[in-house]
């Protein structure tokens, strides 16, 4: 009874934001750095997530979060047959009544489901936590169906030890074998039935003393992706190879280009997409805001490119898209059928909005309790772009109908640690229609204060606004 009175609540909350459902249906491409929505126009809650294949259907596991707290929601499980179009499938695995993911002062993250080959069960690892990161463990659950639900097995044991650790990922070899990797550079081989660990394949290998890694192999080469150990802030994410799990491990440097910040984000896993005429390796990295984790935490999903065993995210690609049959992408820019910008007489401005100009950079930008701008428009969807720095925070916006009804009501974190002009958000697919949208500054903002007791986050409260793209 207590999973139902759960699930029912998780029901009302996630659909509370929006009076009208807006739907999205038929995205076209994979849009990096912006909430997404799935066809009931609810937030895509699966951070430091992973992606497995089965049957005709991708499923993308993660943190179900709320924008309150860091406080443990469950690990949620959505499904697409594109991936760029995400469907909820269920809360895969709900707070336990004991052990570490059980009561109001439980973390669990990270979330990375395999199929074990020999039992054909799906086994979900996590990392386990008491609130503050004193408790740690790598943990999993079983379900029969990819689904769930998940059954909470406890800790995952190396003998008679369980592995008291945090940030942790997941690889399982070509021949079936499975690990569980975890930062500072420890692998562990699981038994035959992923229920245990069998042996220690690498332990604290000092050029692998990063956190959130990512371990995926292509051709005869392993690769080891992992961010700097700045807490939720962005990074230089770095990646090292190898001939053999064991190693030896070689830095070969910077993912994205140095004081890109790895575009904003941090890994969390690798989905190679094998098709037809080849094979795409997709860095799956999150942007992580706190508290309003739900709503404004994103994603950026990049195609790693190769030259030999090097990789590369050079270019940052706001828009593109797979054919999953061939494992082929390509770049796809946003095409609107009319655009408004910040200078347009069609924008109404309210309170002190100041323009700003920098590098290439144009907007207006405000964070004042009385500062809100409005924009009426005609179409099925729009988007906002403005420009992210070290000193804005969260925005708040509403889009109204015809008649007065809210039909998307949300949030925006506009913080980057370096400075970017660039898609901020994107609403749902709606009834196409006149509409008003309507952008204000919280005066909020993102920040995060790690075990040491260092703040990171936002020096201030602004939002920006450089244009709209409205599409009909």
């Amino acid at each position: 009874m207590k999973k139902l009175h759960y699930l029912a609540l998780l029901a009302f909350i996630s659909c509370a934001c929006t009076i009208q459902q807006p739907q999205q249906t038929g995205g076209k491409s994979i849009l990096s750095g912006i909430p997404w929505y799935t066809e009931n126009g609810e937030n895509v809650s699966a951070h430091g997530a992973n992606i497995i294949k089965e049957g005709d259907k991708f499923y993308l596991f993660g943190e179900y979060k709320n924008n309150k707290n860091n406080q443990f929601e469950g690990f949620s499980c959505y499904s697409s047959t594109d991936l760029m179009n995400w469907k909820f499938e269920s809360i895969a695995m709900v707070p336990n009544e004991s052990g570490r993911l059980s009561g109001p002062e439980c973390i669990g993250e990270r979330p990375k489901v395999m199929k074990c080959p020999s039992t054909g069960e799906f086994i979900m690892y996590m990392h386990a936590d008491s609130n503050g990161y004193r408790n740690p463990a790598v943990e999993y659950a079983v379900a029969q169906n990819i689904t769930g639900s998940y059954e909470y097995k406890g800790p995952l044991m190396f003998g008679d030890k369980s592995i008291n650790r945090w940030d942790m990922g997941t690889f399982q070899d070509d021949d079936g074998t499975g690990y569980v990797i975890l930062h500072h550079g420890d692998i562990y081989k699981l038994a035959d039935d992923y229920k245990s660990v069998s042996e220690q394949i690498l332990k604290r290998e000092k050029t692998l003393r990063t956190e959130s890694p990512a371990v995926f192999k292509r051709n005869d080469t392993y690769y080891w992706i992992g961010s700097g150990l700045t807490g939720w802030e962005r990074n230089d994410n770095h990646y090292f190879t190898a001939p053999s799990l064991a190693g030896p491990w070689t830095d070969r440097g910077a993912v994205a280009p140095e004081g890109t910040l790895t575009w904003n984000s941090q890994s969390t896993y690798v989905f190679p997409v094998a098709g037809s005429k080849t094979t795409t390796y997709m860095y799956m990295g999150d942007r992580w805001s706190f508290p309003k984790q739900r709503a404004t935490a994103t994603y950026v999903w990049q195609p790693l490119v190769f030259e030999g065993d090097k990789i590369s995210m050079t270019e940052y690609h706001e828009s593109w898209t797979f054919d999953v049959e061939t494992g082929e992408w390509k770049d796809v820019p946003l095409k609107p059928d009319y655009e408004i910008s910040y200078k347009d007489d069609a924008v109404s401005y309210e309170g002190n909005w100041q323009e700003e100009e920098g590098d290439n950079t144009k907007s207006k930008r405000a964070n004042t309790k009385d500062a809100k701008l409005t924009i009426k428009f005609n179409g099925s969807q729009i988007a906002l772009r403005g420009v992210a720095s070290i000193d804005c925070g969260y925005g708040h916006i509403v889009i109204n109908n015809s008649d007065g009804e809210t039909v998307h009501d949300t949030w925006v974190d506009m913080y980057s640690n370096k400075t970017v002009e660039g898609l901020q958000y994107m609403s749902p697919v709606i009834p196409e229609g006149e509409y008003t949208l309507m952008f204000s500054p919280t005066q909020s903002h993102w920040y995060w204060i790690e075990k040491s007791g260092k703040k990171w986050g936002s020096k201030d409260t602004f939002v920006s606004f450089s244009k709209v793209l409205v599409f009909e």
